[in-house]
């Protein structure tokens, strides 16, 4: 080997570290035994030592080194056990081996952070011009992550070949290529922010499920981060990403895994026939793939289901855009302007799951309590015909309207947002409502829970007391939201709720875990750690059986994925100048 690649390995610096002599090797054969030797009646005194005197000759050496410097000495005499670890690290780093916490059922590749500039992965199911909240939320989550520039950022979106877009993007919007598709994206942020975000978008392939109204991944989507930058990953609903995910485990490809739970799955599956059967069985498939997948899951809100690991965050802000709405009516409203001119206004997505059953069912049940009440509702969808045709029968004074941007000039003069839905997590419409100074009228459901601290938001229990809510907000003005108020809603502080609830302070600040050595100069060096936990053992056994079971393209049929997705496919790999999936992951044998 040339001197100058000498100790070095795959871009790791060379290091002049001498290897471990033989009383190193056999003192670390005697630490690592002492388990076995116990059951021999050797006890673990008596392995110390026998590991010191293995180690004494070296320590010696340093000793006598350090003395000769006129330094004090290098090696402390009680600390022998560190000093053997401090040494393997050091050898093992020289020759650019690095063996991660979790033995065989982690992967080998992983990055080396020590840098001090750490990478982030944003990973989601949805993409603009698809306004909906898995694709607008992960976007402005990116912007403002990599705002502090403590770290590199890459949001990684769905690619969808041209017959999905013109099933899924509005207005008839279509791409050629993702370059184009990416100006558009960069472009809509910073008019929406306020600023040039630093940022990579990146794509992988995805498919759309007409059945499901939602995009599936096709082929390992983390294959789409390079494992140099495969540092921490945070899955935007780790479970749907997950179901038919036939790949590398993320948790063995990045140091930390953060899921953040968007949609109550079982909300909109109970409503369906057999709903209640087929919520049992997801309920533990998503219970199983986050556990699997993640080491840390954040749900919006109580909303969604119980998952492991979980803890309950709302780490979501509004649109910037909403805020400065709001600060317009507030600067009104103290030159005795009138801000609001209109009533109550409903909007959102034509869908009997969101909320227009219960819209519907409320004013039915209430038609004379809530006489000369008049309600305009915007939103398109696939059940528009239906709730109209509902409403008409029904005989209510509902006023359907085509959807629109909220932050339409049209919709800033209405005081009163109502939303009596109960099947979102945590609804972006009544948060931009808040923000532009409105009421909300919404139920009192884990859902609205965080909105329920702000006094404009009118929360109700029963039918009757939803009928007093209407009636008390529009007899009534707003209050101006307090500065602290509007900074709960901003996307600032979502973004250090979620570095904090995340554990991302940690880790971002180079607090390393358990598995880290530090050397006296302040470097860190990964240990090797020989096995993994109990329950990393269950959660590797758990995804290696689901990785079996994904494999199989007829169970993956039986269980509802879309035929092909297991891999990308031509169409796919000419978009995305991929190589096909034969010649990307070949099949030996």
């Amino acid at each position: 080997m040339p001197p100058d690649l000498k100790g070095s390995k795959a871009g790791f610096p060379a290091l002049e570290v001498p290897p471990l002599d033989v009383p190193e090797l056999l003192a670390v054969l005697v630490r690592q035994s002492g388990p076995f030797l116990d059951q021999f009646g050797i006890r673990r005194n008596l392995c110390d030592k026998i590991v010191e005197n293995l180690c004494s000759k070296r320590k010696n050496q340093l000793v006598l080194r350090s003395l000769v410097a006129g330094e004090p000495p290098a090696v402390d005499p009680d600390k022998i056990s560190d000093e053997l670890d401090l040494r393997i690290a050091s050898v093992l780093q020289s020759t650019g081996h690095c063996r991660e916490r979790g033995g065989s059922w982690t992967d080998f590749m992983k990055p080396d952070v020590t840098d001090g500039k750490r990478h982030v992965a944003i990973v989601t199911t949805a993409s603009l011009p698809w306004m909906t909240g898995t694709a607008v939320n992960p976007l402005f989550r990116a912007a403002y992550l990599a705002k502090s520039a403590k770290q590199k950022v890459t949001l990684l979106v769905p690619w969808l070949c041209r017959s999905d877009q013109e099933l899924v993007y509005p207005n008839n919007l279509t791409f050629g290529s993702p370059e184009e598709q990416e100006n558009y994206i960069r472009n809509w942020l910073e008019e929406s922010v306020g600023f040039k975000a630093d940022f990579r978008i990146s794509f992988y392939p995805g498919k759309f499920s007409r059945e499901r109204r939602s995009i599936i991944p096709a082929g390992d989507t983390s294959q789409f981060i390079p494992s140099k930058n495969a540092d921490i990953a945070i899955l935007e609903e780790p479970e749907h990403l997950n179901w038919y995910h036939h790949g590398k485990r993320w948790t063995d490809k990045f140091n930390h895994v953060v899921g953040i739970v968007h949609t109550n799955y079982l909300e909109y599956i109970k409503r369906e026939k057999y709903g209640a059967l087929q919520a049992f069985f997801v309920k533990h498939i998503n219970n199983l793939v986050t556990r699997a997948h993640c080491h840390r899951v954040l749900r919006l809100s109580a909303a969604t289901q119980d998952m492991p690991k979980s803890v309950i965050c709302n780490v979501h802000g509004v649109n910037p855009k909403f805020l400065k709405i709001g600060e317009k009516v507030a600067a009104e409203r103290e030159l005795g302007q009138q801000a609001f001119s209109k009533g109550a206004y409903f909007l959102g997505k034509m869908v009997w799951a969101k909320g227009y059953k219960e819209l519907i069912d409320l004013l039915a049940k209430h038609k004379n309590d809530l006489n000369g009440f008049k309600l305009d509702v915007y939103g398109n969808g696939e059940d528009a015909h239906e709730v109209q045709s509902t409403a008409k029968r029904l005989d209510l004074n509902l006023n359907f309207q085509k959807g629109r941007d909220h932050a339409d000039d049209s919709l800033q003069g209405y005081k009163v947002f109502i939303n009596p839905s109960v099947s979102d997590v945590l609804c972006t419409a009544t948060a931009e409502a808040l923000a532009m100074g409105k009421f909300v009228v919404c139920a009192d459901h884990p859902s609205n829970e965080f909105f329920s601290s702000f006094p404009n938001c009118l929360t109700y229990k029963t039918p009757e007391d939803f009928v007093a809510k209407v009636k008390e907000a529009l007899a009534n003005e707003p209050q101006p939201l307090t500065p602290e108020q509007r900074y709960n809603l901003s996307w600032e502080a979502a973004t250090k709720r979620f570095i904090e609830y995340s554990e991302l302070d940690r880790i971002l600040n180079n607090e390393y875990s358990a598995t880290t050595i530090r050397k006296s100069n302040g470097k860190a060096i990964a240990r090797s750690v020989s096995m993994p936990t109990l329950s990393e053992m269950v959660d590797g056994g758990i995804a290696f059986a689901h990785y079996c079971l994904t494999g199989n393209e007829f169970l993956r049929l039986c269980t509802g994925a879309i035929p092909g997705t297991r891999d990308y496919g031509r169409q796919h790999c000419k978009d995305l100048h991929l190589l096909p999936p034969q010649v990307e992951s070949p099949i030996y044998g």
